[in-house]
């Protein structure tokens, strides 16, 4: 019925019902807002941006929204089940971002690393057309994990000899994994090589000693790297230290002296005691790993029974894991030192008990010596000692140090 027809005799219209013939009709037309359908060619009403039916998600997840112990073993995914992405952001608790990219036909983004366990991730996302959309999901943590424990302690100061060595608190299958997931850094630059010596230690160094000065840093990116079945590190974290000045120590037991240079010159020359033709000390490059003003030293643990056992042996430097120091000795006689081998293995200097006498050499020694200085040993009847005895890889030839590494 049309409005325009209205008239004056008994059949015609209200005002009031004019008006509300004409309430009807805009009733339907904007019950579809921003629809340019009208009630009569008979077209459905669209539905707003607010309907329920507009709010249906455009997005799939991967892992899935709102998840609780979801996969950190696999990218995070993100795909629009229409149109095409326009933007996509995952957000970890600690406010760090997932990069990632898009396909060639931008309708999936794969992010470029897995998520890390143990964390709650935000995913905003918006395809092209529709509203933004925000996705959740929260990663599982890993029931066996790893760490690995280094040397030299973060900040510190060492010698030139110092190799970064971590030692790691399960058995590792996947050497590649882990040794792709830590770097070692020098500046000046020179290249450093990871050598193996057992499925739980991977030690780091140049082919030729640090230059003094160098700042070394090494990046630990084990966090979720698979180390063995099922176990996953759970370290991202740099640490710096420094070497220090150049001091290499030569004992020659032939002569039982040492000699000391520090930076290309002659520091000092030592008088002192080696191993006795039963008990020879190892020869070969060492390194000072464990430094004590004062230790016990008990046979028993070295596999001598109970030969000794001295409970303030002054000035102790341990040159190799199996027992091998350049101490102070004030229980022998002075008369051997520079004059005759007599020791258990260690390498002896004159000394007194108590180790506050400064003028012996045991004391100046140890007070001119750091962490990772190199004490060379010669002519000591012994044979070179094993790399993997203490932080002594530089008996090993490069190549036969690279061929350790896993890559």
């Amino acid at each position: 019925m049309g409005v325009s027809q209205i008239s004056d005799g008994p059949e015609k219209w209200s005002r009031r019902g004019v008006l509300a013939a004409l309430g009807a009709v805009p009733a339907a037309v904007l019950t579809g807002c921003g629809s340019r359908a009208s009630a009569s060619d008979g077209a459905a009403p669209t539905a707003s941006a607010t309907s329920p039916a507009a709010q249906a998600s455009t997005l799939a997840l991967t892992p899935a929204d709102g998840s609780r112990d979801a996969d950190f073993t696999s990218p995070v995914r993100v795909t629009a089940s229409s149109g095409t992405l326009s933007r996509v952001q995952v957000t970890a608790d600690d406010g760090a971002t997932l990069a990632g990219s898009f396909d060639d036909s931008r309708t999936t983004w794969t992010s470029a690393r897995n998520p890390y366990s143990g964390t709650a991730y935000t995913v905003t996302a918006k395809a092209r057309g529709a509203a933004e959309e925000t996705l959740s999901f929260t990663t599982g943590t890993a029931a066996d994990t790893f760490v690995g424990r280094f040397t030299p302690e973060a900040g510190s100061t060492s010698g030139v000899g110092m190799p970064v060595s971590v030692n790691f608190t399960h058995a590792v299958t996947d050497r590649a994994a882990v040794e792709k997931a830590i770097t070692v850094t020098a500046d000046p630059r020179v290249e450093v090589v990871g050598h193996w010596f057992s499925d739980t230690r991977l030690d780091f160094r140049p082919e030729e000693y640090w230059a003094a000065g160098t700042t070394v840093t090494l990046g630990l990116r084990l966090k979720d790297v698979e180390g063995a079945t099922g176990v996953y590190g759970t370290q991202s974290k740099d640490v710096t230290f420094h070497i220090g000045r150049e001091q290499i120590s030569t004992v020659d037991l032939a002569k039982k002296t040492m000699t000391v240079r520090r930076d290309g010159r002659t520091l000092a020359t030592y008088p002192v005691s080696g191993g006795d033709a039963e008990h020879t000390t190892w020869s070969g490059i060492m390194v000072i790993s464990e430094r004590f003003e004062e230790t016990r030293m008990e046979s028993s643990t070295v596999g001598l029974g109970d030969e000794y056992d001295i409970d303030d042996v002054p000035h102790a430097q341990r040159l190799t894991t199996s027992g091998t120091f350049i101490h102070g000795n004030y229980w022998a006689s002075t008369s051997i030192f520079g004059s005759g081998n007599t020791t258990h293995g260690c390498i002896g200097l004159r000394d007194a008990q108590g180790a506050d006498d400064t003028s012996e050499p045991g004391y100046a020694f140890y007070k001119s010596s750091m962490l990772g200085d190199v004490v060379v040993v010669k002519n000591s009847g012994e044979d070179t000692v094993d790399p993997a005895n203490g932080l002594n890889g530089w008996n090993m030839s490069w190549s036969d140090w690279r061929a350790g590494s896993a890559f």
